[in-house]
């Protein structure tokens, strides 16, 4: 009988030791409140005192060279949260459809994510898929609030039928008036084989050696078509500070970000790339790219 009680009592006493680490061990982080704010299941990393929730895109019909692709080939989107001095930071990966990037960038962006890169992950997927990569920091219900917002935008866009954007422009038959776009973004340009393009340069500092605009460190935009119906398409580089505000002001004038990568290595200051396509009046386009150059310290 003593023998049984003993066991009892040191069997309770584990569970609670072990009730009070865990509780220890996620102090600063509420994980039901994480899991209901976001919307997903997630689970807790007892070394590296992380929480991941995870959302999987079952909904995704993609083949890539004749695979069939499921979520744990990489298609789940998720939001990792770790403690932070004053708050929590958020690291994360969402899996999105081409037709799905610019409305979600748009709610990680108003919702006060920052979005870090955008790229592909695979060659040959059918449909194109897209990874967009979102961080930030601060407290933490308003972050898994914003995740959650995010996770709730790729399910409202999963189902929507996009059509792909398209109009008849051919640089063969360009009648915009270059004048009035320069007028407008504020810089000189050239017009030539139908594209009229104006290219900033800035300057980095690399392995001893300054690279500037003729070595790719530039910001450009390509016009053509009519004044009334034209696209653009070019890069911006800029600094890691200015990248949030830029990608806020080209979403504001419903120009699509593309990617959001590195050209450099080593660089500094640290450089970002992100490029981007437009299309609409050449007096919409060109004063949204001033918007976001306005930005910059160009």
């Amino acid at each position: 009988m003593r023998k049984s009680i003993a066991i009892s009592l040191l069997f309770f006493l584990s569970s609670t030791y072990v009730g009070l680490t865990f509780a220890a061990e996620t102090a600063g982080l509420d994980t039901a409140a994480i899991e209901q704010l976001t919307g997903a299941k997630g689970s807790y990393n007892e070394k590296e005192k992380v929480f991941k929730v995870s959302a999987p895109r079952t909904d995704l019909k993609l083949i890539i060279a004749g695979v069939k692709m499921i979520p744990a080939l990489g298609l789940t989107s998720w939001a990792a949260f770790i403690p932070a001095k004053d708050g929590v930071m958020v690291m994360g990966d969402t899996v999105l459809l081409e037709s799905q990037v610019a409305p979600v960038m748009t709610t990680a962006l108003e919702n006060g994510l920052e979005v870090t890169a955008l790229h592909n992950h695979f060659f040959y997927d059918s449909p194109k898929v897209m990874f967009m990569h979102i961080g930030g920091h601060g407290e933490q219900n308003k972050l898994a609030r914003a995740v959650g917002a995010v996770f709730a935008k790729i399910k409202e866009t999963s189902t929507t039928n996009v059509a792909r954007p398209a109009v008849n422009i051919d640089p063969a038959q360009t009648s915009l008036d270059p004048k009035k776009v320069e007028s407008i973004v504020g810089a000189k340009g050239d017009l030539k084989d139908g594209v009229f393009k104006i290219t900033l340069g800035r300057t980095s500092h690399m392995h001893g050696i300054d690279v500037g605009n003729a070595m790719g460190v530039n910001t450009w935009a390509a016009f053509a078509g009519t004044d009334s119906q034209a696209v653009v398409d070019g890069d911006f580089v800029v600094l890691e500070s200015e990248l949030q505000p830029v990608l806020m002001a080209l979403r504001h004038a419903d120009i699509e970000v593309v990617a959001i990568h590195n050209h450099m290595t080593d660089e500094e200051p640290r450089m970002v790339f992100l490029h981007y396509w437009g299309i609409g009046s050449t007096d919409k386009l060109a004063h949204g790219l001033k918007a976001a150059l306005n930005q910059t310290t160009l």
